[in-house]
């Protein structure tokens, strides 16, 4: 798993929630969900980490796959055809391998290990990801994530964007320890902010944690908070809830003027694994009806049959000349699988 490394992690600034503070209040942890196994896409697989908890206390993420961990033989790299969106923004974050992305407001490029894509879909646009030819040909490991994170009404129709985040520019921390190593993607943390450039406020972060460690981020009280464990074993919280590969935990609402979450690495660690990786992620709810289905994510469900509507007549987009061979009309879902809240 490599990701953004460092060859002295004590070097770097580190980052605690300080809990000897009378004010500080460790959150509770309020749920612990294990993600299903499926396949996107022309069919690498996926972890569907949100599997389970409801809508309203993900607010504003709306959906999240962990691609992989998958080693590919020559010739079987997947990527996805041609599809739209609108309403929200995508983030694909590359642990291991390569990725291409193409859109019709004429973003795109190569992420790999570390790096990140993040596409505003607005008001409405195509994009296709892919791993490139040469991967395809010679097989290898592949291992990232997809993140939707929604946009508030007054946003949905805004203009189609794109931004790169390099791996040598998210901004690295180290816990009060020095056991954990904090790849800070976007938002804020401890006065240390990440490159990614944020609609809507949140704050994603990749933390690798050594057998024994310990880590305490001081969080904002006015976001919700959740820890995906991507491997290894170990804890959430001070009730020290037992964690493990492939499960997400939900912490509660804020309790007092300084926040925080806690997470403990276990002393023992697999050998394939040695350490214990967790995506953290938090964001100020956006506190409005959500109508998503397949691609569209809006307020209601006449927008999102406009979506489909609109996406049928040309409207949100055309595919560039240089392409890739997929099927258009292959959108996830039907209008009779709109879910609302």
């Amino acid at each position: 798993m490599p990701a953004v490394t460092v060859p002295d992690i004590t070097i770097l600034p580190r980052v605690d929630a300080n809990p000897s503070s009378d004010k500080s209040r460790p959150r509770t942890v309020k749920q612990v969900t294990t993600a299903p196994q499926g396949f996107e896409g022309e069919g690498f697989p996926v972890r569907r980490a949100f599997a389970g908890i409801d809508l309203a206390e993900l607010d504003p993420f709306i959906h999240l796959d962990q691609m992989g961990e998958v080693e590919y033989a020559p010739g079987e790299p997947k990527g996805t055809p041609w599809h739209p969106h609108r309403g929200f923004e995508t983030v694909t974050y590359i642990i291991d391998g390569i990725f291409d992305h193409m859109d019709s407001n004429g973003g795109g490029g190569t992420i790999t290990n570390g790096d990140t894509q993040w596409m505003t879909a607005g008001a409405g646009i195509l994009h296709i990801e892919t791993p490139p030819e040469h991967l395809v040909v010679s097989g290898g490991l592949f291992h990232g994530f997809q993140l939707w994170v929604n946009l508030p009404k007054a946003q949905k129709w805004s203009p189609p964007a794109y931004q790169d985040v390099r791996a040598n520019d998210v901004a690295l921390l180290a816990s009060h320890d020095g056991g954990a190593l904090l790849r800070v993607i976007a938002g804020e943390v401890g006065g240390h902010k990440g490159p990614g450039r944020t609609r809507t406020p949140i704050t994603l972060i990749h933390a690798t944690l050594s057998p024994g460690a310990q880590l305490r981020l001081p969080w904002r009280q006015d976001f919700n908070a959740l820890a995906y464990t991507l491997n290894g074993f170990g804890t959430m919280g001070l009730e020290r809830r037992p964690v493990k590969s492939g499960q997400m935990t939900l912490f509660g609402p804020s309790y007092g003027e300084s926040d925080s979450i806690i997470i403990s690495a276990d002393d023992k660690q697999e050998s394939r694994m040695p350490q214990m990786d967790v995506f953290i992620l938090g964001g100020q709810p956006i506190k409005e009806p959500v109508a998503w289905m397949g691609p569209f994510v809006m307020n209601t469900k006449s927008e999102v049959l406009q979506a489909f509507d609109d996406f049928q007549k040309g409207k949100l987009g055309r595919i560039p000349t240089i392409k890739r061979p997929g099927d258009l009309h292959k959108i996830h879902g039907t209008p009779d699988e709109l879910q609302e809240s």
